[in-house]
């Protein structure tokens, strides 16, 4: 479950973050036992997480927002 806490910002950057190391993870893990091409879901996944932020536009957060959460920041 990635939508654990009471308090709405802290819980929407715990979704952030929690939600870009399971991409990592998910990917590194794909890449190095099953196919090395997996390992392009970590490369984007480090690529969003440098562009966002430059731009401040970040997929998961859009998603935290929009199941009802605030976000600061």
């Amino acid at each position: 479950v990635l939508f654990l806490s009471n308090n709405m910002a802290a819980d929407c950057e715990q979704f952030v973050r929690r939600t870009a190391g399971v991409v990592i993870l998910t990917g590194f893990v794909l890449g190095w036992f099953v196919n090395q091409w997996f390992f392009i879901i970590t490369a984007f996944a480090g690529a969003n997480l440098i562009q966002s932020t430059f731009t401040g536009i970040c997929p998961p957060r859009r998603v935290c927002q929009w199941r009802g959460s605030s976000s600061e920041g």
